[in-house]
C-alpha cells in the first residue's frame, strides 16, 4: 500500500545522524530546530537554539527532548511537525507568561490537584528540587500540580508557599490512589512467561509504583506477598509488574528487562530503561546496560539471589 503514503518520508538509517537526537538524521534535526526557532519568533520570543534546548532573551531555558521525541514518534512524519511544535510551544509560553496557578487557585483546589511524580534525575534541576525523595538510583519523587494544559512540577520555593511538605505529600498520594486504571494488558507467551502492564494518558501512570500494592490489588484481585514484585517504568504512561510468588519470576525478569529497555527509547517522559525489585516500597535495580558490550544484562545482589534459590527449592506454585 505504498502508494497511499502522504507527506515527506523520514530519512533512512544510513543518513548521517544528529549527535543529540540520534533518531533524527542531521537534516531532520535541522528542520526540527529551525521550526522551533520560527515558532518562538511567531510568539514574540527570540531564542538561541542549542542542541537540546533553547534560551530566550530573558535567560529562560526550554528543553527540547520531550518535543523531539513526540515528533519522532508520530508516524505521520515531518509534515505534522509544524502543528505539533506550535501546540507544544504555545502551551509552554502561556504557562511561563501567564499568572502562576499557585497565585490564582484556592488552596484546597491546589491540594486536590497535587500528585507525586517519579522522574529521571536528568529531568530536574537538583538545586531547585532539594526536597526530592530518591526512589531508586537516578529516580526521584517530586510533587506536581496537575493543570488543564500542563503539569507544574513544584520546586522548593513553591512548596514553601504551600505549607508542610509531609502533609502535601500525603494528600498527593491519596489523590494518586484515587486515579482509575485506564488500560490493563497481560503479556504472556507459550512458555509461561507473564507480566502485567497498566497504560494511560495520565502523566502519573508510571508513578503509581508509589502505590504498587494498591494497583496490584485492583488489577489482579490479590495483594502482593512478602517477596514483592518485579516492576518496570520505562516512561510516564506505562507501569509493568510481576508479583513474585514462584519460579515464574525467572522468565518474567528477562522479558521485563527487554520491555523496559525498548519502551524507554526515544519517548517523551522517559523514566528508566531498567527493571527493579519492589519490596516494601524500596526499589532495587536488577538490570543494567553493559557499556563495553552494548548489551543489556541482569545483575542481582545477595538478597535477590537468595530469594531465587528459595523459590527454586519451593517449586512451582500449586495454587
Amino acid at each position: 500500500m505504498g502508494w497511499l503514503r502522504r507527506g515527506p518520508r523520514r530519512d533512512g538509517d544510513d543518513a548521517p545522524r544528529d549527535p543529540e537526537f540520534a533518531y533524527f538524521s542531521q537534516r531532520e534535526a535541522a528542520v526540527f530546530r529551525g521550526r522551533v526557532r520560527e515558532t518562538f519568533a511567531e510568539l514574540g520570543l527570540e531564542v538561541t537554539v542549542y542542541a537540546d534546548h533553547v534560551v530566550d532573551d530573558k535567560g529562560r531555558r526550554f528543553g527540547l527532548g520531550n518535543l523531539a521525541a513526540v515528533c519522532h514518534q508520530d508516524r505521520r512524519g515531518p509534515r505534522v511537525w509544524p502543528g505539533t511544535i506550535h501546540r507544544h510551544i504555545g502551551l509552554v509560553v502561556r504557562a511561563m507568561d501567564g499568572p502562576s496557578a499557585l497565585d490564582t487557585l484556592p488552596p484546597e483546589q491546589i491540594r486536590a490537584q497535587l500528585y507525586p511524580r517519579v522522574v529521571s534525575g536528568d529531568g530536574i534541576d537538583a538545586g531547585a528540587f532539594g526536597y526530592a525523595r530518591t526512589v531508586a538510583p537516578g529516580l526521584y519523587e517530586v510533587l506536581a500540580l496537575d493543570l488543564p494544559e500542563s503539569v507544574m512540577m513544584l520546586t522548593d520555593e513553591a512548596l514553601e508557599r504551600l505549607g508542610d511538605h509531609a502533609q502535601l505529600r500525603d494528600r498527593a498520594l491519596r489523590n494518586l490512589r484515587g486515579l482509575p486504571v485506564e488500560e490493563h494488558e497481560t503479556v504472556r507467551d507459550a512458555d509461561g512467561m507473564c507480566f502485567e502492564i497498566i497504560l494511560g494518558d495520565s502523566f502519573y501512570t508510571a508513578s503509581r509504583v508509589l502505590d504498587l500494592d494498591g494497583v496490584v490489588r485492583r488489577v489482579t484481585g490479590l495483594p502482593l506477598g512478602e517477596h514483592g514484585a518485579l516492576v518496570a517504568l520505562p516512561f510516564r504512561h506505562q507501569l509493568a509488574f510481576h508479583p513474585i510468588r514462584d519460579t515464574s519470576i525467572i522468565p518474567a525478569l528477562g522479558a521485563m528487562a527487554s520491555f523496559a529497555a525498548a519502551g524507554y527509547e526515544d519517548v517523551p517522559g522517559a523514566i528508566s530503561p531498567y527493571v527493579f525489585w519492589w519490596r516494601d516500597g524500596t526499589l532495587t535495580q536488577l538490570s543494567e546496560h553493559d557499556a563495553e558490550q552494548g548489551d543489556l544484562r541482569i545483575v542481582v545482589g545477595d538478597d535477590f539471589h537468595e530469594l531465587l534459590e528459595r523459590l527454586i527449592a519451593q517449586g512451582p506454585d500449586r495454587r
